[in-house]
């Protein structure tokens, strides 16, 4: 049974306080020394769609804000491309706090904030996940049980992957990076394009 708008709300604050608290992550100290925040997500606790990144990078640490730099201005392009806002879809990353230089997170990381996407994934209920990039993709296609579908993101980029959640069915969209996109013209159209792919389900 679905949760009520308030219940989803209180449940979220709950993953908030707790990443606030979450000392033995390795990148706890990182957060207290640059006076940083967790990101732990933005957007409708009704999502449909749900789009998952890898990490916040320095804007989104100093704000708390999920993709709020240059590839979060190319994202709310292509959300807006759909018909929809920014406030219609939920935004998170795996990793929570920013790892030092934007390196990529480490296994070590992703195992450590994992669960807290999970327990989000179940609470939105998202009926799409469209997935930013490898790590998320890798992480997500794990998790749902359908590895034999995992390839390099350039061989199932905007493709659909249809999988059992608790709540119900989903369908997965590995789509790249909108950072990587913002460097290669070519990536940036294809993610342009793979877009459409995510109208079918608003």
């Amino acid at each position: 049974m679905s949760l009520s708008y308030e219940e989803k709300f209180n449940e979220l604050k709950k993953i908030r306080d707790e990443l606030l608290a979450l000392h033995n992550s390795p990148l706890y100290e990182y957060r207290i020394e640059n006076k940083y925040f967790p990101v732990v997500g933005e957007g409708s606790h009704n999502a449909h769609i749900m789009f998952i990144g890898e990490a916040p990078g320095k804007n989104e640490a100093e704000t708390a804000r999920p993709f709020c730099g240059r590839s979060g201005k190319f994202l709310d392009e292509m959300i807006e491309s759909i018909h929809l806002n920014r406030s219609d879809v939920y935004i998170t990353n795996i990793v929570k706090d920013r790892p030092p230089e934007n390196r990529d997170p480490s296994a070590e990381e992703i195992a450590i904030y994992a669960p807290f996407l999970d327990r989000q994934v179940a609470i939105v209920e998202p009926k799409v996940i469209a997935t930013l990039g490898r790590f998320s993709m890798s992480y997500i296609i794990s998790k749902f049980g359908i590895t034999q579908e995992l390839k390099p993101i350039g061989e199932i980029h905007g493709k659909e992957f249809h999988a059992k959640a608790s709540y119900g069915d989903v369908v997965i969209v590995p789509l790249y990076h909108p950072a990587v996109a913002l460097y290669n013209g070519t990536h940036r159209d294809t993610l342009i394009q793979d877009f459409e792919v995510l109208k079918k389900y608003i």
